[in-house]
């Protein structure tokens, strides 16, 4: 019951956290019509985040000492990596074209498990990963734009693999537990995460040219007259603290496979608050490219991970702790 429980709930975190996700867009676009260059809105979004994260990141300094590789890879891939290297594929491929290969990020997660990491991955995980990136096709609808530029392909297929670090990265509180190590705090890693994402990002957008006075203004959202800030503050608040710090835990308590599927519930989230609230309407091909990420994304979260057979783990008192397959390790719910 309370195993039930517990991963009902980390569940309920991957979703709030692809729904915090999938809203970004929505927000974002009005600014970029008003004016705001893709990238200074990126910046945005991650400086002001920063900010936001300083007193956490000041009451963490000591990972700083401990752990200056793992903040140093999350900051470079999960936040800079992801954001400049999709909005660069944008520049070069259509948008339906970068989102889907960005988000092939889950089943890349599964190839690092299953060949980088030698563990075993479920044929239900990999099927739901296969229904998910079919489903993502026609959400995005990449027929009606597909371009062939190397470059651009290549821009986005980075993105992925910096996605696959989010993931990764993300679990690494998990496996220093399977070892008997004291995990680094995971607002602690989103923090430093940020302000080196922020640092990075700062030379990449060149914020110092961007068109200031939009945020003083308004921005037109399907007919409505919205205050740009008001914009801003849910792109920092919702779309990346509160994105960034429900995602971590929720990789740490389920795995980095099974968020990752239910991470591309984030397509279908962007796009059906873009109908709600852009006016942007959806077509039967994405309706039923939706309710196949739906479909993948629950056959992969009901899968259990396997687990080696053996001694895979050392438990709290320092004995080995056996594991058989199907079980979970200990400290997940």
């Amino acid at each position: 019951m309370h195993a039930s429980q517990g991963r009902s709930a980390s569940l309920g975190l991957a979703l709030a956290s692809a729904f915090a996700f999938g809203g970004s867009g929505v927000a974002a676009k009005p600014l970029i019509e008003a004016g705001l260059d893709p990238l200074h809105v990126v910046w945005l979004r991650v400086a002001g985040a920063a900010l936001v994260m300083l007193p956490v990141a000041w009451r963490h300094r000591d990972l700083v000492r401990s752990r200056p590789v793992l903040l140093l890879g999350f900051g470079l891939l999960a936040v800079a990596g992801v954001q400049a290297l999709y909005f660069a594929a944008l520049s070069r491929v259509p948008v339906g074209v970068a989102l889907l290969v960005e988000y092939l990020a889950p089943a890349l997660v599964l190839g690092w498990v299953r060949f980088v990491q030698r563990r075993p991955v479920t044929r239900r995980a990999a099927a739901g990963v296969v229904v998910a990136v079919g489903g993502l096709t026609c959400v995005v609808e990449v027929w009606s734009g597909l371009s062939f530029d190397v470059v651009g392909l290549l821009f986005a297929l980075g993105a992925a693999c910096c996605q696959v670090g989010y993931f990764v990265l993300s679990d690494q509180g998990s496996a220093d537990r399977a070892e008997g190590e004291e995990p680094p705090h995971p607002v602690g890693v989103i923090a430093y995460g940020l302000l080196i994402g922020a640092v990075v990002l700062t030379v990449i957008a060149r914020p110092w040219g961007m068109d200031w006075p939009v945020l003083a203004g308004a921005a037109g959202m399907d007919g409505r007259d919205v205050p740009a800030w008001l914009l801003l503050v849910w792109i920092v608040l919702l779309a990346t603290v509160i994105a960034y710090v429900t995602g971590v835990i929720s990789v740490r308590l389920l795995s980095p496979a099974v968020a990752g599927v239910v991470a591309c519930l984030e397509a279908v989230i962007a796009t059906v608050l873009a109908w709600v609230m852009l006016g942007e309407h959806l077509s039967a091909p994405q309706l039923l490219g939706g309710a196949m990420v739906l479909l993948g994304a629950f056959i992969a979260q009901s899968s259990t991970p396997r687990a080696p057979s053996g001694p895979v783990a050392s438990n709290a008192g320092g004995g080995p702790e056996v594991r058989t397959e199907g079980e979970l390790p200990a400290g997940r719910p």
